[in-house]
């Protein structure tokens, strides 16, 4: 699109183009022509291209005697002696009151004759969340968690108790909660539900609730390798992780996903959990990376680039347009100091899940099969997939499902005995690796446990929620062993 400006005093004024994201090095000021591609427009021969914002500057070194000017208008401020300014990263300052039903709007008013500001311990780092919570101001430092009183003020005694009393302050006596924790530099784990207030101190690698009881360190809860590892693979220098919070109110939990700055454009690695108060641990994994968490009456919503997406609407594990099956990992452990060979596996629960893997402990080693047997490896039992009761349904005909089956069915996977699902324990481990005997037809997994990860499968993950009460398998003790 063409430009066209109509000015009078060709020598007062200027046209500049406006840059909405200029280059690292300008190479243009405004005054040496029309560079040939810069900041979102382009110019082939006569043709000029416009995708930004045009302005009209003028130029007082160049300006005529009495010549017509551009008037200044109102200026926002008057010039400083000295400007220089000062960030105070540890102070408060608040303004007049606000009251919409009076008209009352004193949000600009910073009285110089009243007492407006209140400082923090700046050992303690900057003030990166205030939250108000009744009659008290909760500040979150870097390294610190201190409360104040709202319009009131503490009196203590000789003894150490405290009387609260009426004061013209705005902001009490801050007083510290005990424990040497702060919120870091990550504002945006701060979650709150009903008077429990959830936040992460990255400085310290720990998931941290403030309640009544003061602040409780909710990451030991069987986590404390997992964060202390996580956050710190998620940090690098200069960019620490972004920990993402918050309360989801459909399951109530608080969801904190742990991910790296994003200034370093990283969309692939994140880990995101969420700790259930009604168990006192962390409950589950997710597979979505959100911007913002929040909830709304009894709704959950994230922020995804741009977009609000509502959890739960559609299928619990469908995130941002995409379904993903449930899975657990656990271990089978009975008898720990007693080498065993499993032969079943079996649940209660509901049908729809399946055994993706089945494996032991380190059994020894062995030649590196994969590498042309160059080397030696630690070797471990494995079990073959394990199909759900329905997917792994087949009939005498040979047709598997989905095909249509006629009756009466046999079962490659899960079978239903009794109200509980059991399967046989296939070995899938090379020949040369195995610890007992190899072979379609032969079950068993030889070891002191077994790690095993269950799955809902493709084809009944619709039908509704999975439930998975108790998994157990049938062993037996391996000779020469007490």
């Amino acid at each position: 699109m063409g430009a066209v400006l109509e000015v009078k005093y060709f020598n007062t004024f200027l046209l500049k183009k406006t840059i909405s994201n200029p280059p690292e090095k300008p190479v243009w000021n405004g005054s040496f022509g029309i560079p040939q591609s810069i900041g979102g427009y382009s110019r082939a021969g006569s043709n000029l291209t416009d995708t930004g914002n045009w302005a009209i500057e003028e130029s007082r070194i160049r300006g005529g005697y009495n010549n017509t000017t551009v008037d200044f208008g109102v200026k926002a401020y008057l010039v400083e002696d000295e400007p220089n300014a000062s960030n105070r990263i540890n102070s408060m300052i608040y303004s007049g009151i606000f009251n919409s039903r009076t008209g009352i709007n004193q949000t600009n008013v910073f009285s110089v004759g009243e007492d407006i500001t209140k400082s923090v311990d700046p050992a303690n780092g900057s003030i990166q969340k205030l939250y108000a919570e009744d009659s008290k101001l909760i500040i979150f430092q870097e390294r610190k968690v201190s409360g104040a009183l709202i319009d009131k003020d503490a009196i203590y005694s000789a003894e150490g108790g405290g009387i609260v009393t009426s004061s013209n302050s705005v902001i009490g006596a801050i007083q510290p909660y005990s424990g040497d924790y702060g919120i870091s530099k990550n504002p945006e784990s701060f979650a709150v539900y009903g008077y429990q207030k959830y936040f992460s101190d990255a400085n310290k690698n720990v998931i941290l609730r403030l309640s009544n009881n003061g602040i409780t360190e909710i990451s030991a809860a069987g986590m404390v390798d997992y964060f202390r590892d996580e956050i710190n693979s998620f940090s690098v220098p200069s960019f620490p992780a972004r920990l993402i919070g918050g309360y989801d109110i459909h399951n109530k939990q608080y969801v904190v996903s742990i991910q790296k700055n994003i200034q370093l454009q990283d969309n692939t690695f994140y880990q995101t959990l969420s700790f259930d108060e009604r168990v006192s641990g962390w409950v589950s994994f997710f597979n979505y990376k959100p911007d913002q968490i929040f909830s709304l009456r009894n709704k959950t919503y994230t922020l995804k680039d741009a977009g609000i997406w509502q959890h739960y609407a559609v299928r619990p594990t469908r995130f941002y347009g995409t379904t993903y099956q449930s899975s657990i990992t656990f271990v089978l452990n009975p008898e720990p100091e007693q080498s065993k060979s499993f032969y079943t596996i079996g649940y209660e629960g509901t049908n729809g899940w399946q055994v993706n893997s089945i494996t032991s402990d380190l059994t020894g080693s062995g030649p590196d099969i994969e590498n042309q047997g160059s080397g030696w490896i630690s070797t471990s039992d494995k079990s073959s997939l394990i199909r759900s009761y329905t997917t792994g349904a087949y009939d005498s005909y040979g047709n598997e499902y989905p095909a249509t089956l006629f009756p009466p069915l046999s079962y490659a996977g899960f079978n239903r005995k009794e109200n509980k699902y059991v399967a046989s324990i296939i070995n899938a481990s090379n020949p040369n690796e195995a610890e007992v005997a190899y072979g379609d037809q032969i079950s068993g997994i030889k070891g002191n446990y077994v790690t095993v990860t269950m799955q809902t499968d493709s084809v009944t993950d619709n039908e509704g929620v999975k439930e998975l009460f108790s998994v157990s398998s049938k062993y037996t003790k391996n000779s020469g062993y007490q």
